[in-house]
């Protein structure tokens, strides 16, 4: 048994073919690293772009922002069909598809990894309020799964491991939270974690997050925030925070989905005629709200969390709205950040009622139990703030609140929302291309 195991050892040390797999994987969980820095690097550049050009001409949102979202579906449609959308629901979709490697390439492919990165560019320089996470998640995984046309992988790998890694990859990078990356592959993309698959995806992340580490340094995405806990009162804040966040999250959930799958025929039939009447209206909104609501919403996040700006009480809702409607428009673009958003917006408010405990934590926990709400993640959403704003303090309230909002999300939407954008992205796929479609629990 000893000289079985030690040749096999000597072979797989040995063997080209192993080799050059292991180089290739490698290689591209560098690629994942970079494609995530690029895209943060080009979406923030896009997003100063816009609030560059419209400084002191209110008029000029009402040109760019129809225009550009008519242009982003256009590119979309004629060169990166599949490209759509969060890309979250794509990523699950592939991993539901079984035995139909060609038809996974239709969902994750350089050539939409291009494009994604680009549109996402091109809707932030327009004014849409779109969150680069979910998108960048994405690009990772049709990088990842697009390995495969270079190397020969093992079975487990080229089924799930690859685009686990990626997506798991993907989000580390995007919001320097490797540990974030890891569980939101379990709890949210495989809703399991096959022991075959664990170290490809600790090795993609790892590589992928020291290379994102080396290009952009060591950084808490939103800073370190400082937050207090004074037993008893913050369990009065956890429950608010729990409940409200539980209920608007959920709210949008339902709605994104469920009108979301009415308008959808529209969109097929005048896709630029809603493009350019959303565009109009996000304009409306961002000139009400005094510019909030553009971009990604991570400047006036940053600023609740901070507790020491003004930040408007119809925030929170200005940018629900925008977000809402950037996302029916079609064009490629994520609900992650501008869900941040909310949720410390919201925080920000409730504070106001609540001067029980400093407004840097009840931002924290509004962003969280908003953040819950929508993607019904308690684990993810616990794991990604901590990370985020480098702060392990609040770590119970942050767990309870999550379980609470999760809870009450259930209840006004049942089904995750990934989990129905995914099912909605199969059913629409051509008849004529036989994939297993089970129903994604």
């Amino acid at each position: 048994m000893y000289r079985r195991q030690l040749r096999r050892s000597f072979k797989q040390l040995t063997s080209s073919r192993i080799w050059r797999t292991r180089i290739v994987f490698f290689l591209g969980a560098v690629l994942v690293g970079l494609a995530a820095v690029v895209v943060a690097y080009g979406s923030d550049l896009s997003s100063e772009l816009f609030r560059h050009l419209i400084t002191d001409k209110p008029w000029l949102p009402f040109i760019i922002t129809p225009l550009g979202l008519m242009l982003i579906i256009y590119i979309t449609r004629t060169f990166f069909p599949g490209a759509e959308g969060s890309g979250i629901p794509q990523a699950i979709a592939a991993l539901h598809m079984k035995r139909n490697k060609g038809l996974r390439y239709k969902l994750l492919s350089i050539r939409i990894a291009i494009g994604k990165a680009l549109m996402i560019c091109l809707g932030l320089a327009s004014g849409a309020s779109i969150g680069r996470e979910g998108p960048t998640i994405h690009i990772a995984a049709s990088i990842a799964f697009s390995l495969t046309r270079f190397a020969r992988f093992p079975h487990y790998d080229i089924g799930r491991g690859l685009i686990l890694a990626g997506s798991a990859a993907g989000l580390a990078g995007a919001f320097n939270t490797p540990l974030a990356g890891i569980v939101f592959a379990i709890e949210e993309l495989a809703r399991n974690f096959e022991s075959k698959t664990s170290g490809t995806v600790l090795t993609a992340v790892i590589v992928s997050g020291l290379t994102a580490l080396a290009l952009s340094g060591n950084y808490s995405y939103f800073g370190v925030v400082e937050t207090g806990v004074q037993l008893p009162s913050i369990l009065l804040v956890v429950l608010v925070c729990g409940v409200t966040g539980g209920l608007l999250g959920g709210s949008f959930s339902a709605l994104l989905v469920h009108a979301g799958r009415r308008i959808a025929p529209l969109r097929q039939r005048h896709p630029y005629a809603l493009a350019g009447t959303i565009g109009i209206v996000l304009a409306l909104v961002g000139l009400a709200s005094g510019g909030q609501t553009w971009g990604t919403g991570y400047e006036e996040a940053k600023l609740a969390l901070a507790g020491n700006a003004y930040i408007d009480p119809a925030f929170p809702f200005y940018k629900l709205l925008v977000t809402l409607l950037s996302y029916w428009t079609g064009i490629p673009g994520g609900i992650f950040a501008p869900s941040l958003s909310i949720g410390a917006g919201l925080g920000n408010v409730l504070s106001q009622w609540l001067p029980i405990a400093s407004i840097s934590t009840i931002a924290l926990l509004g962003m969280a139990a908003y953040f819950t709400g929508v993607v019904q993640t308690p684990i993810t959403a616990v794991v990604i703030i901590m990370e985020m704003t480098g702060n392990q303090n609040i770590l119970l309230p942050l767990m309870a609140t999550c379980l609470i909002a999760d809870g009450i999300s259930k209840i006004i939407s049942p089904q995750p929302i990934y989990r129905a954008l995914a099912e909605d992205f199969m059913r629409g796929l051509p008849a004529s291309d036989k994939v297993e479609r089970t129903r994604l629990q």
